[in-house]
């Protein structure tokens, strides 16, 4: 069998609607996981998106999410005003993966019957590319025929953080070179005696949370399992449909909800460097360490630690004498902890919601598309901002409800639009934009434009915004 070329019926839907909380600091509402360039060059998200060509055509690929995040990956995903990946599914709420598959599904389906989908999350890395493809490709083939494929990983040890797949030993098949197995069970997260068990005995892999099927074949299985989720979506005509029938599901997700119960499921062992980045212990697995196991990144000054991850900003960050530590600093928050608890850090982005804190939602320094913010001070009716703008970027016409902005150019000049007036300010002066009137702040020039903003009113948080004209496309 040859290899398996793009076509028209190939699509993809990339599950982006965690915010990955086990990597916080790093990780924050505002700034979710997928967008950040955690290994390598490039966001995870860019990178799940970048490594499916040519194999499915960018129009076919179509961002999961909530409406929280949606805007945020739409602004990550844009380059010159135009977006990386055009279709966005969005869910109302998180119900964990069935819901948000079978919303994937049925919204494919509508678009063409004979649509075949891979399901992908947007927080792996994969070290292969080609070998990610070839092994997509014959997964494609294979749902062709009618199978539920699932992409199996091949154990390199006994993993506790992962759940595992029992395959039968014999193929159903081979394409293009890739065994296509009979799915025995799929197993929940074992203990590590357990998972030494798994290995020992041999025939299990990770699940890998990869999967590919034709949108009526899991339309089906999701009308014979879960016939509740099945009768709200089919039932669904708008966006007030939707938040209703979300409000309304119960949280399951696609391996109970119907791969463990569904007939015709499949695994294609896959061989390919994979990693799902769940926590931050995983570091361990993708970066090099030093002769004493300690992985350090940043302005860092180590003395005699062991086998921790280190990872320093922009301040010099020093440790003495750790063992199986995790310490990771970002300009407003610290986290330090045994590297066999960072499971737990996720509770620590629940207590800081409780208190009230900030520091769960956003960084100070906030990327934007036409260029960043960084805030540099706040109290309860004011708010102090660094704002960069790119070269011949502008931000949104838009005004506010709740505060009045006053403007300061610090390096470059900006041309500022204030109701029907538009006027140029260079460096050391300043214009005031009272609340609700529509204002714009443009950078004309050839270098960037920073300006310092002190916003003033009873609330000065960043969703008192209406706009009116967007570059960027957004809502």
């Amino acid at each position: 069998m040859g290899r398996v070329k793009a076509n028209k019926n190939f699509y993809a839907a990339v599950l982006a609607g965690g915010v990955g909380s086990r990597f916080w600091p790093l990780s924050r509402a505002q700034a979710p996981k997928q967008v950040l360039k955690v290994v390598g060059p490039e966001s995870l998200l860019r990178s799940t998106i970048g490594r499916l060509a040519p194999l499915i055509a960018p129009e076919r690929i179509f961002i999961v999410t909530g409406a929280a995040q949606a805007d945020l990956i739409r602004e990550h995903l844009t380059y010159e005003g135009r977006s990386f990946s055009p279709g966005y599914i969005i869910e109302p709420m998180g119900r964990n993966t069935a819901p948000a598959i079978a919303l994937a599904a049925f919204t494919l389906y509508k678009k063409d019957p004979d649509a075949i989908m891979a399901v992908l999350p947007s927080d792996h890395v994969i070290g292969d590319p080609g070998g990610f493809r070839r092994t997509l490709g014959a997964a494609f083939k294979a749902a062709s025929d009618g199978h539920l494929v699932t992409f199996g990983i091949v154990p390199t040890g006994p993993e506790t953080a992962y759940g595992y797949i029992k395959a039968q030993g014999r193929a159903v098949k081979k394409i293009d070179g890739e065994r296509v197995l009979r799915v025995v069970r799929f197993v929940e997260k074992p203990n590590l005696k357990r998972a030494r068990g798994y290995l020992k005995t041999g025939g299990y892999l990770w699940n890998s949370g990869i999967f590919v099927w034709k949108a009526a074949r899991i339309i089906e299985e999701i009308k014979l399992h879960l016939p509740a989720l099945y009768k709200a979506l089919k039932g669904i005509k708008n966006s007030a449909g939707a938040a209703r029938a979300f409000a309304s599901m119960t949280p399951v997700s696609i391996d109970r909800g119907i791969l463990e119960k569904a007939d015709d499921v499949v695994v294609i062992p896959a061989s390919f460097k994979w990693s799902d980045m769940g926590s931050w212990t995983v570091f361990s697995k993708l970066l090099p360490s030093d002769k004493r196991g300690n992985i350090i990144k940043g302005r860092t000054v180590d003395i005699d630690s062991s086998d921790s991850i280190i990872l320093g900003g922009e301040r010099v960050l020093a440790t003495i004498g750790l063992k199986g530590m995790i310490v990771v600093d970002t300009p407003d928050a610290t986290l330090i902890c045994p590297k066999g608890r960072a499971q737990e850090v996720t509770d620590i982005v629940a207590v800081l919601k409780k208190k009230g804190y900030s520091e769960h939602r956003e960084h100070p320094t906030v990327k934007r598309p036409w260029g960043s913010y960084t805030v540099l001070e706040e109290g309860p009716s004011y708010k102090i901002k660094k704002i960069i703008v790119e070269p011949g970027r502008r931000l949104s016409l838009q005004s506010h409800k709740l505060r009045s902005e006053h403007w300061v150019v610090i390096v470059g000049s900006a041309r500022v639009r204030r109701g029907e007036e538009v006027v140029e300010i260079g460096v050391n002066q300043s214009t005031y934009i009272p609340r609700g009137v529509k204002h714009r702040l443009e950078n004309p020039g050839a270098g960037p434009l920073e300006i310092i903003e002190v916003q003033n009113g009873e609330y000065v948080q960043e969703d008192d915004i209406e706009r009116f004209d967007d570059d960027f496309k957004r809502g």
